[in-house]
């Protein structure tokens, strides 16, 4: 039986489909207790487009994990991503029925429940609603307005939409590999929480998201997602660009790809040359490394050119202190980062999922093709942390009644907590009874 601290991340990728199984040690890190792996056959672009063999993929993943933690594994936090994933911006507003009371908790609920019912396009659902800013009686710029006197409350949401069949794929090789969907998570969401800092999400960076299928971006700024966006270009079609360009079978390019590929074609050398086995009873085939790094230096601008494109059409070209941070499999890509700063114009990392990470017996976790999967543990976790805020705030609510003024400073007390949880990941409950107290 899956135990009540043990949360479990599933990440149905293009190339492969990985678990992991994690826990918060004593000092609140993430402590991964094991992780599976398997090939990802059925997937195409983040797009599940056979459920059989996405489903054999789930259960070797689920078994290897299952054998490495000894957890028996029954809910998964998973992972949804593709090109079909939609980011707007609406408006949302409610009116309340007096003014002497103070706006509380349950006002901003009803706010965000209500951008559920939008009208969205046919075949599509939302998936995510995230408020950016709120306006009280026409103040706008209001970041809370939890404990302000007014009538009208209003505020922009980010609403992010995935179709409906590839959710419904989802749940069903979820199901039928014997599983439970604890939370659907956007992908570059949870890869922001293992690779990105506060203060990187406060001062503004890019996060870009290279996977296999595509390529995806999270743009943050004052603590909150601003844009998000998906480039339906990924490490694959470096491998096709390779096949093609070197006319080599697709194992021999991906091979190339991952051990000799430069995304800088003038950091190679014209005497690197690698042999490769040939067909049957033919040569071997030499490759030169430097037309290779031709290749992927040319699929990679095209790439950073769509990323560089994003973030000006977001508005937010000028705001991120913070620069982008490239993780993903295609972050792997040496002098991936260089190229990044010469075609965005801007300061870059990669970005490692030790974020939030403790020690761990499986160190090859810390790499940046898995931070997606470790990141949906941490919004597991994320997730729990705030039902846990909620129950506690009800069971207030009930023990000393619906004041506005107590409810406030209920409000900033769970606030405080949860910042520090982002923070150091240390569930404090007494520390928290204490400042609410104090």
């Amino acid at each position: 039986m899956q135990e009540e601290n043990i949360v479990v991340g599933l990440d149905i990728g293009t190339t492969k489909i990985c678990v992991i199984v994690g826990r918060k040690n004593e000092y609140g890190k993430l402590e991964v207790l094991g992780m599976g792996k398997a090939k990802s056959e059925g997937v195409r672009r983040g797009i599940v487009t056979n459920i059989d063999k996405t489903i054999s993929a789930i259960k070797k993943a689920i078994h290897e994990a299952e054998e490495q933690s000894g957890i028996e594994i029954h809910t998964v936090n998973v992972g949804i991503a593709g090109q079909h994933i939609r980011s707007s911006i609406h408006h949302g507003s409610i009116t309340r029925n007096t003014l002497e009371d103070e706006i509380r908790m349950e006002d901003v609920e009803r706010l965000t429940n209500d951008m559920y019912r939008i009208v969205t396009p046919p075949g599509c659902e939302i998936i995510h609603v995230m408020p950016q800013h709120y306006t009280v009686d026409y103040e706008d710029g209001i970041v809370d307005p939890i404990g302000m006197s007014g009538v009208k409350l209003e505020a922009d949401f980010h609403i992010i939409t995935a179709q409906t069949h590839a959710i419904n794929n989802i749940n069903k090789c979820v199901k039928r590999a014997g599983l439970e969907i604890e939370n659907l998570i956007l992908e570059p969401l949870a890869s922001s929480l293992a690779v990105l800092s506060e203060e990187e999400k406060k001062a503004g960076v890019c996060l870009v998201d290279i996977g296999g299928g595509t390529t995806d971006m999270a743009i943050f700024y004052d603590g909150i997602i601003r844009h998000t966006a998906v480039i339906p270009f990924g490490g694959d079609i470096l491998t096709q660009d390779i096949k093609q360009g070197c006319s080599v079978m697709e194992e021999q390019a991906e091979l190339l790809k991952v051990k000799f590929g430069k995304a800088i074609a003038e950091e190679a050398s014209f005497n690197e040359i690698v042999s490769i086995r040939g067909l049957r009873d033919r040569p071997p085939k030499e490759i030169s490394l430097k037309n290779l790094a031709y290749i992927i230096e040319a699929r990679m601008q095209e790439i950073f050119e769509l990323v560089h494109a994003e973030i000006i059409s977001s508005g937010y070209e000028d705001k991120l202190a913070g620069g982008i941070v490239v993780t993903g499999g295609g972050s792997q890509l040496q002098f991936v980062k260089q190229l990044c700063e010469l075609m965005c114009a801007t300061d870059a990392r990669i970005g490692y999922p030790n974020e939030y990470m403790g020690k761990s017996k499986i160190e090859s976790v810390k790499s940046p093709m898995f931070a997606t999967a470790v990141g949906l543990v941490l919004s597991g976790f994320k997730a729990i942390d705030e039902r846990n805020l909620d129950y506690m705030r009800k069971k207030n609510k009930e023990t000393h009644g619906n004041k506005p003024r107590k409810e406030k400073e209920q409000y900033q007390g769970s606030m405080f907590f949860r910042k520090m949880l982002e923070k150091t990941k240390k569930i404090l409950i007494d520390d928290f009874d204490d400042k609410e107290n104090y």
